[in-house]
């Protein structure tokens, strides 16, 4: 019988809290995100304002709500982008082969070949301090990983049999990636794009906290976690708490990507069965 790897349960679980949160922020957050109220500025958690209160009296639970759903859906914009455009081109160039998998490979090194989050700064600097640049930068140079994984598992599947004949039998690049190339290698892009929410939800924190992601008056988590750094010493809530919401978002889709990995690799499913 098979058995579900401990990681998919615990990502799972952890990654439906974390959605449910997101999803229901406008509802379970007990103030509205911006409204300033100086008197009650950088008060400590407490009944009211369960994680306290910035500089100028916001709540920094509501913040953090609200802030979760602009994080999450950013880093499902990134991966959506990146995995629709990489997992495309990778399998036109596992499939076609030859000269056109010369010419998009050495396109997608050369796009790897950058440091990421270093052109990621500059893109978004250039194009201008916003959620919406960022997510385009960091798709942009996320678009190489998903074209390799995805051309390796087309090659492989392409060098099937009944996939040779479908192309004897005059099948095009259009039916033979909609019919037998790309639902056969749609599970190990699942995985990888599980894996890559993460990461993505990582580095929109990061560029918020230089301030080259949202802008205020938004609520982005990584831009939280930069507000709060003045006062970490007195008020740590203020930073503590936000990042760990980031840390366990994060750990969520990160288990939840191993726990898929190991249920959909045959090797690991028969090492699960024999142990």
């Amino acid at each position: 019988m098979n058995r579900f790897p401990l990681s998919l349960h615990l990502g799972g679980a952890i990654v439906a809290l974390v959605l449910l949160a997101a999803l229901a922020g406008p509802w379970l957050a007990p103030h509205p995100p911006d409204v300033i109220a100086l008197d009650m500025r950088l008060l400590p958690p407490g009944p009211g304002h369960w994680a306290g209160t910035d500089e100028v009296g916001r709540d920094i639970l509501s913040r953090m709500l609200w802030g979760l759903r602009a994080s999450l859906l950013a880093g499902l914009s990134i991966v959506l982008a990146a995995s629709l455009t990489g997992t495309l081109i990778g399998a036109v160039s596992g499939t076609l082969g030859r000269n056109v998998d010369m010419v998009l490979m050495r396109a997608m090194d050369m796009v790897m070949s950058l440091p990421g989050l270093v052109v990621a700064m500059a893109l978004t600097a250039a194009l201008g301090a916003s959620l919406g640049n960022a997510v385009l930068a960091l798709a942009v140079l996320s678009v190489p990983y998903y074209a390799r994984v995805a051309r390796a598992q087309a090659m492989e599947v392409a060098s099937m049999n009944y996939v040779r004949a479908s192309a004897t039998m005059g099948a095009g690049l259009g039916r033979q990636l909609r019919i037998n190339i790309l639902p056969n290698i749609a599970a190990q892009v699942l995985v990888v794009m599980t894996l890559h929410i993460g990461s993505s939800i990582l580095a929109v924190a990061a560029l918020g906290f230089i301030g080259l992601g949202a802008q205020p008056p938004m609520a982005e988590l990584g831009m939280l976690v930069n507000a709060g750094r003045r006062f970490i010493l007195e008020q740590w809530w203020y930073s503590v708490l936000p990042g760990l919401l980031i840390m366990v978002a994060v750990l969520g889709f990160n288990l939840l990507g191993d726990g898929l990995r190991d249920l959909l690799d045959p090797k690991a499913r028969n090492r699960s069965l024999v142990s």
